[in-house]
């Protein structure tokens, strides 16, 4: 089977073109480093003849909210449209848990609008909803620091590490299309306020976290369970435990 990964060059990219390749899959990965460009349309012809499935799993360069929303509008309209001209029989694309419920965040308006144009698009597609990786905490912490003191909302996130939205994007991909939305997410639930003061603390970091109802995530209020998936999501086998054991060895 012949799977093109759009972003396979990055950090669940390059994983699932592994994943994809060690099954004895043709994984090629398609980025702009590689001569594919889906805003412009380069490279996109050529790199979908004779493919079966096409992942998307890239992201806008910029998150403001013109641009986020330029970037996922024009890059899954162009995919779409070559996809489709290219006889692609399954449409897989990464997305987040709870997008639907963050409308007041410029890039998941644009999220939103993804999905919408792969679900009215006509062609046989999959979206995998996963939660926020591993990988991003440090990135969470500094988007959510003023001064010596970082505010989080005290509501429930699942986090997951990358290696296992990557194994379920793509064992998705090489699955029948679904026409609709699964959900992934780590295996332990936490009170996103004490995850991370619980981190920062390990780290001897001096900086404050504050348990605040009003702070936003990507510009949206979160509730109790926005950012948790349903029961019937597909659970990660690997604990942040084990995943922050891992790092430090």
């Amino acid at each position: 089977m012949k799977v093109v990964v759009i972003g396979g060059t990055g950090l669940i990219g390059s994983k699932v073109v592994a994943r994809l390749g060690a099954h004895g899959h043709t994984a090629v990965a398609a980025a702009p480093n590689t001569g594919v460009d889906t805003i412009t349309g380069e490279g996109l012809a050529d790199v979908l003849t004779g493919a079966d499935v096409v992942i998307d799993v890239s992201n806008s360069p910029s998150f403001a909210d013109d641009d986020v929303l330029s970037f996922f509008r024009t890059s899954t309209s162009n995919l779409l449209e070559a996809s489709a001209a290219a006889g692609v029989k399954h449409y897989v694309a990464l997305s987040v848990v709870g997008t639907e419920k963050l409308q007041e965040s410029g890039y998941f308006r644009a999220k939103l609008v993804q999905e919408q144009l792969i679900q009215k698009s006509g062609v046989p597609y999959s979206i995998v909803h996963a939660t926020q990786f591993f990988e991003f905490a440090k990135a969470m912490v500094a988007a959510a620091t003023d001064g010596d003191v970082v505010r989080f909302a005290p509501v429930l996130f699942q986090p997951i590490a990358s290696d296992d939205v990557a194994a379920a994007v793509g064992r998705t991909s090489v699955g029948a299309p679904l026409n609709a939305t699964i959900e992934v997410a780590g295996p332990e639930q936490f009170r996103m306020d004490e995850f991370f003061r619980a981190g920062l603390s390990r780290l001897g970091d001096p900086r404050e976290v504050l348990a605040d109802p009003e702070a936003r995530y990507f510009g949206a209020l979160l509730e109790e369970t926005t950012l948790v998936p349903g029961p019937d999501a597909t659970l990660g086998e690997l604990s942040y435990a084990k995943w922050k054991a891992a790092q430090e060895s």
